[in-house]
């Protein structure tokens, strides 16, 4: 089966689409060329347009605005470092704009937010092209079947970048294929949210996409129906989300047909097993594929460790907290969900990697060492992580390393290539996982708390709980310490242990705690239960901050208002009072409810428009 690029523009189009990505920004002037229908006016030039509009699934184009890193779809310094998964790591005064959002002071000229805001609506502008296109298509090349699935592929990738900038800046401008900019209208403004305009565009595309495809990187039924299901959770709609999500669990199909499961955790995170059952949309990456490393998974360029692995950079660094948030109870396996920050697991902060160090003893989830990189502990088959030479500062960045974006040294040749011919190996084939089938059980879960029964939530939990309970997915020690490509045991790397909430007929030996059920504990304590096992499952991905964005009771969530700022700034205060992390950037730190729960509009956008886009409250 053909991979489907979506960084590879064909011919007949390039000269066009080249004009288009040019433009200065998309919601002030129409790109020179966009519409040139005697090029355009054919399925070649359709098509051509369509993969132009899937090539920013990743947030990245060449010569784009601003750098790959503050831009890409996965979200690291938005979703993950401005929440409690991770710190921006690096020296201080190295991105210092990545900082200032880490510290929840970014203003409207932070030179992170403009990228951001314009190659996601230069996203939705490729989108809008194919759609304005496709009526002047009059030699009969496009069939009536063929121009239906590509109108339902361009309103999911419209709705995918208005999603994407609704979760950043959530009062964001709506454009759909009527808003051209040569007749006064591109004006719009943002008058609030547009979850009903993103509903729409993908309740649409749902209806008319196949649920197979014959590329792997194209979105199917299934994939827009789950994109539906996670803006109806957005949008509270949890009745109208919630059906969505039994249909995906009982019927859903990836692009290839294959029937969504769960499959090893370590799976989702390999450029070699991406694409499996789990991956209900993949956005892909590719190298050494002509493109001097810019079809990689460049938004996380700068997110290895600074020694090992590519030698580069140092950013993005798990966090004390999130670390902490994987210890167990020793006797059920369950999460310490009110008192896993009481005290830090062992880690090697201030102390050199020539230093002796005993990593941490206690039971463990097995998920950490698959999520963060930690000192004594396997790391991939690059050997045992040997701490603080792998931290290119620990002041403000801590012990951790990450994990989840690293390629495996034994497929380093194949997997990585240079980054624009000066990041080494720092271009990965890890392509994204924007939602995983485990994304889906958690959003059911938290639906049938909200409207549903308890009973059936803690069963959804308990089978993402069982897959982590499959010792045979764990971090094993190598066979040799001195040949770490050589293999691995059967020996767990670390103290693991799984439990689950009530009794649960697993199939993986985790430990079942009647007394630990949700319908026993209450609904406030299954609410919990289910966030913090979103946590544990989907940390260091660019999940983190929406979460506790949605749940606010400031946007409808049900946690109630400024429960946001509640868990970051304890998450802060934490943080700033380890041993030996003096970090100046987090002393400075203060999330402020009903402003940090949103970035900053840029500047840029507001003058370029003439006011017309307004500033979100309180920000300048």
């Amino acid at each position: 089966m053909k991979k489907f690029n979506s960084k590879l523009i064909i011919p007949g189009a390039m000269a066009v689409l080249a004009l288009s990505y040019s433009c200065k920004d998309y919601l002030n002037r129409t790109p020179t060329g966009s519409l040139n229908t005697i090029i355009l006016a054919n399925k070649a030039g359709v098509d051509g347009l369509l993969i132009g509009a899937y090539s920013l699934l990743d947030g990245t184009y060449g010569g784009q605005p601003g750098n790959t890193w503050m831009t890409g779809t996965d979200n690291w310094i938005y979703g993950s470092v401005a929440a409690d998964d991770a710190h921006k790591g690096s020296t201080p005064d190295d991105q210092a704009d990545a900082g200032k959002i880490e510290a929840y002071i970014a203003t409207s000229s932070n030179n992170y937010l403009d990228p951001k805001w314009r190659v996601m609506f230069n996203g939705v502008q490729r989108a809008n092209d194919v759609l304005r296109e496709l009526p002047l298509v009059k030699d009969g090349s496009v069939t009536p079947a063929y121009a239906k699935e590509v109108i339902a592929e361009s309103r999911f990738l419209r709705a995918f970048y208005e999603f994407d900038l609704a979760k950043l800046w959530r009062n964001v401008p709506y454009a759909d294929e009527t808003v051209t900019y040569d007749n006064g209208n591109f004006n719009i403004g943002n008058p609030g949210p547009i979850w009903d305009k993103i509903e729409a565009d993908l309740t649409a595309a749902m209806a008319d996409l196949p649920a197979t495809q014959s590329e792997k990187g194209r979105v199917n039924k299934y994939a827009a129906q789950a994109f539906l299901a996670k803006a109806y959770m957005y949008d509270h709609k949890y009745a109208q989300a919630l059906p969505l999500l039994n249909d995906l669990i009982a019927n859903g199909v990836t692009s290839s047909g294959t029937k969504y499961a769960l499959v090893h955790y370590a799976d989702n995170f390999n450029a070699s097993t991406k694409n499996n059952s789990e991956g209900v949309f993949v956005i892909q990456a590719s190298v050494h594929d002509g493109s001097n490393g810019d079809n990689g998974a460049s938004g996380g360029t700068l997110n290895f460790p600074s020694a090992g692995p590519a030698t580069c950079c140092g950013f993005f660094q798990p966090s004390f907290s999130f670390a902490n948030a994987f210890k167990v109870d020793a006797a059920t396996g369950l999460p310490l969900l009110d008192t896993y920050n009481d005290s830090d697991i062992a880690n090697d902060q201030n102390v050199g990697s020539d230093k002796p160090f005993t990593p941490y003893a206690g039971t463990l989830d097995p998920r950490l060492d698959w999520s963060v990189g930690r000192r004594g502990i396997p790391y991939l088959d690059w050997g045992i992580m040997p701490g603080a030479s792998w931290a290119r500062d620990q002041t403000d960045g801590g012990p951790y390393v990450p994990i989840k974006n690293t390629y495996y040294k034994s497929a380093q040749a194949s997997t990585s290539e240079a980054y624009e011919g000066w990041a080494p190996n720092q271009s990965v084939a890890n392509g994204y996982n924007a939602i995983r089938f485990a994304d889906v059980l958690l959003w059911a879960a938290e639906a049938e708390i909200e409207i549903g029964s308890l009973d059936k939530a803690q069963g959804y939990v308990n089978w993402v709980r069982d897959r982590a309970a499959d010792k045979t997915g764990w971090v094993h020690t190598y066979k040799d310490d001195g040949n770490s490509t050589g293999g691995f045991t059967d020996i767990p790397a670390a103290n693991y242990k799984v439990g689950y909430y009530g009794t649960y007929a697993g199939v993986n030996g985790g430990t079942s705690n009647a007394a630990m059920s949700f319908a026993t504990q209450g609904k406030d304590f299954a609410r919990k239960a289910v966030q913090f096992e979103r946590r544990l499952e989907l940390g260091m991905e660019g999940h983190r901050f929406f979460d506790l964005q949605r749940w606010d009771g400031i946007f409808g969530g049900p946690m109630g208002s400024g429960y946001m700022a509640g868990v970051l700034n304890g998450y802060l205060n934490h943080e700033v009072h380890v041993p030996n992390f003096p970090s100046a950037l987090l002393n400075s730190a203060h999330f402020v409810a009903g402003r940090s729960e949103l970035f900053p509009v840029p500047i840029s956008q507001i003058n370029l428009t003439n006011g017309a886009i307004k500033q979100n409250p309180g920000y300048n």
